[in-house]
């Protein structure tokens, strides 16, 4: 066939639709996200008619509150069900938590019977661990449903085609089944010639998609081959098959890379803040409603590290240093002073292990991270979050940026009094650059992957990792 003129079109890219996330079938993805949300509303509700005869209506408000703190539920079926158990754990101790606080601090606690509090605390982790046992034993009855697996080949044998078909290899309680690739190129050319042979030439691709019932084609090929891509099209008109493109950047290194539009047409973010829309307000809200809370209950104990700040060195009690913020503004963050210096500079030295500017009390702050709890009060004024990268002197930011690939993305979010870095053992001093390094895998990780729920994890390692951890001097 001759070759097209015609220019390719994002539109006709995406005139099909978007493809079901792999691993999820539509079906077991409305489970998913509807268990545990229902399982904690429906054991309260139980529980209520049991000791109150009757769904009062603090029972009622308490369980949409549970139902709206754990919507949309966790996808799970692709964890190892150990996983699953730790999740659980972690995340319903804090929604506890958080329940009970609020409870107490606005005494409205008091509206409900204690028996059924109790009850409540135990039976509904439970009853979220029979209910994703139940799901994983049901889920291929949930799969046969919907029908055979669908068939899928994808076309390019390169980078991003191998790695695509890993993931469908690798996904379970997925109604993919890969059939294999075609390519025109010779086998040194391609990419997991190892593991993979090719079914056959790009010629061959039509019939053989008729003849074996494909459903489902993966273009993998490079944006740079558009004539081959529009005669690909344009051959397998006469197939039922559904197209869809998988982009260059499929491999590449995106930050929460998501589908959009600009006037109409259709784009793809390479690197974007997960805090917009929604998720953004969810954010914003949830770091006013802790910071509020946390700043009640711990202001005695920053009156007392005030006091002993004042009265133990001379300086100020709160040691004020510019950061890079949100966008890489600049921010001014507060801290209990904790040396004898307070360096703000060009050239700012980390602290280090034995450290002779640091004061006796100081030392103790920092090991125990209380020097960081005014912290909060940026995070009301909006500079900071609870959860972030972790923000650093803008003189070691400079330095960095120059050193470290992708330094300065971590700066698409505001900065944090804790992070994920932190809880994964990079917290401190970073005295080389494969420390900072591994603290910026871990900040970039961050972004790509965020939800509430990773953000109530880390807050719940942190306390962990204060108690213990040795790295901070």
């Amino acid at each position: 066939m001759a070759e097209s003129n015609q220019t390719l079109q994002p539109a006709m890219l995406s005139a099909r639709g978007v493809a079901t996330p792999l691993g999820k079938d539509n079906l077991l993805s409305v489970i998913e996200a509807l268990l545990e949300p229902l399982i904690l509303a429906l054991t309260l509700w139980g529980i209520a008619f049991y000791y109150e005869g009757e769904l009062l209506p603090p029972y009622m408000i308490l369980a949409v509150i549970a139902f709206s703190l754990t919507f949309p539920g966790r996808a799970s079926l692709g964890k190892p069900f150990w996983k699953v158990l730790a999740d659980i754990a972690l995340n319903w101790c804090w929604i506890a938590g958080l329940l009970l606080l609020l409870g107490f601090a606005s005494g409205y606690i008091r509206q409900f019977d204690q028996h059924a509090i109790i009850a409540w605390l135990w039976i509904a982790p439970l009853a979220q661990v029979a209910g994703q046992g139940a799901l994983r034993v049901t889920a291929p009855w949930l799969l046969a449903l919907q029908g055979p697996p669908q068939a899928a080949i994808i076309v390019g044998m390169n980078e991003q085609g191998v790695a695509l078909a890993d993931r469908i290899n690798a996904t379970p309680y997925s109604r993919l089944r890969l059939s294999g690739f075609f390519d025109d190129r010779d086998a040194q050319r391609l990419s997991g010639s190892d593991r993979f042979t090719p079914l056959g030439k790009l010629a061959e691709l039509p019939e053989y998609v008729k003849n074996n019932r494909i459903q489902l084609i993966y273009l993998s090929l490079p944006m740079a081959s558009q004539p081959r891509i529009l005669q690909i099209l344009d051959e397998l008109k006469d197939t039922t098959a559904s197209i869809y493109f998988v982009p260059d950047m499929f491999i590449t290194d995106l930050i929460q890379g998501r589908s959009s539009n600009v006037c109409g047409l259709p784009v793809i973010s390479v690197c974007e803040t997960p805090f917009t829309g929604f998720n953004g307000a969810a954010k914003r809200v949830s770091d006013i409603v802790l910071s509020i809370l946390i700043l009640t209950l711990i202001s005695p104990i920053l009156l007392a590290i005030a006091l002993g700040v004042k009265f133990t060195s001379p300086g100020p009690i709160i040691f004020k240093q510019r950061r890079y913020g949100l966008d890489g503004e600049e921010i001014l963050v507060y801290k209990f002073r904790s040396m004898t210096v307070c360096e703000d500079g060009g050239a700012i030295k980390q602290a280090q292990k034995n450290d002779q500017r640091i004061t006796p009390l100081g030392r103790f702050l920092r090991k125990s991270s209380l020097d960081e709890l005014p912290q909060f009060v940026n995070v009301l004024q909006g500079r900071m979050s609870i959860v972030g990268p972790r923000p650093h002197a803008v003189a070691h930011n400079e330095l960095y940026r120059k050193l470290i690939k992708g330094y300065m993305i971590r700066h698409k979010v505001k900065p944090g009094i804790t992070g994920w870095a932190q809880v994964n053992g990079y917290r401190g001093e970073t005295e080389t650059l494969d420390k900072m390094q591994a603290r910026i895998d871990y900040d970039l990780d961050y972004l790509r992957n965020w939800s509430l729920s990773l953000d109530l994890h880390i807050i719940l390692r942190t306390i962990l990792v204060v108690f213990k951890d040795n790295a901070a001097y």
